[in-house]
């Protein structure tokens, strides 16, 4: 019994000393790769870990997305899709109304456009992502291409794994932008706050871009994570616990056909209408009756008996 005590104190130690290194799962994004190569060779240039987002319409999307794998890091897609607010679309942006050739199109030119591509996030997209009927339709695509999905978030009503049920496509979701602000006090401070969420929730997805002060934030904060906070890619957390938040949005695509009947206005008339009585009622109802068809035949044959002569 003694020895048994023993082992259950020095197994406890133990986990005690391991457990703090796997606390926490940390991964960082960068968005918007293909347009600023030197930039984005000091972002390759950081811990393998690092994954990176390529826009598959960016003049060095190919060039980035080889040399990102070359160096170990896992590659996205960084494809648009059509935000809330108006602004000019890039080209091939994905919208809900588009139909579901289209968005396989897109989704299959970019494909081809970002090699090695294991995921796709999206660029903007708070109109597409909130819009159940055209996220279903994204679903169905990537299905085609074995690619996960992480959700940016820019909206908090996003459909994307209510979209992805029965496709078989994983989801997972941003929990902190990095440089909403580019001063590097504001990143480190979003940074920070990423550690924390993983420390508190076991893991946790950060995005940021190739700005210069983010990447500058990275190179000094990445060497020095606390020791139970592990960098990993996003791949890796495809199988942790993940909470839809949405609640369901059924609107259809605004070029959906419109009901001719709705929203039609009452003519009222000029005049006060005459009051109708109930004995109306019965007057309609007998001139109805009387001006039938059937009735009419048995007057007509009730007519020609009076007129019949009688037989000698």
């Amino acid at each position: 019994m003694l020895q048994f005590r023993r082992i259950v104190v020095c197994t406890a130690g133990l986990l005690a000393v391991i457990a703090p290194v796997y606390a926490g799962k940390l991964a960082i994004v960068i968005d918007d790769f293909g347009y600023r190569p030197q930039t984005e060779n000091q972002v390759l240039a950081l811990p393998s870990a690092i994954s990176v987002a390529v826009l598959p319409n960016a003049p060095h999307a190919r060039e980035m997305a080889t040399k990102a794998h070359n160096n170990g890091h896992e590659v996205l897609i960084h494809l648009p899709m059509a935000p809330l607010s108006k602004q000019p679309l890039e080209k091939d942006t994905l919208r809900p109304e588009m139909s579901s050739q289209e968005i396989e199109r897109i989704i299959r030119e970019a494909v081809d456009d970002v090699p090695y591509a294991v995921g796709l996030n999206n660029h903007m997209g708070s109109a597409m992502t909130s819009s159940l009927f055209g996220m279903q339709k994204v679903m169905q695509a990537l299905s085609r291409y074995n690619l996960y999905f992480l959700d940016s978030m820019t909206i908090g009503n996003s459909q994307s794994m209510r979209a992805a049920s029965g496709t078989g496509v994983k989801v997972i979701k941003r929990k902190v932008f990095l440089d909403d602000s580019q001063k590097e006090a504001d990143i480190r401070v979003q940074f920070t706050r990423a550690v924390e969420l993983a420390r508190r929730n076991g893991s946790a997805i950060a995005i940021g871009h190739p700005h210069p002060s983010t990447v500058r934030v990275l190179q000094q904060m990445v060497y020095n994570l606390p020791p139970d906070i592990t960098l990993v890619r996003p791949s890796s957390l495809l199988n942790e616990p993940q909470v839809d938040t949405s609640t369901p949005n059924h609107t259809r695509p605004p070029d959906a056909p419109r009901n001719p009947f709705r929203g039609v206005k009452l003519c009222k008339p000029k005049q006060k209408p005459e009051p109708v009585y109930a004995t109306r009622f019965f007057v309609v109802l007998g001139e109805s009756i009387s001006q039938s068809t059937l009735v009419q035949y048995f007057q007509h044959q009730w007519q020609g008996w009076n007129r019949q002569k009688p037989t000698s």
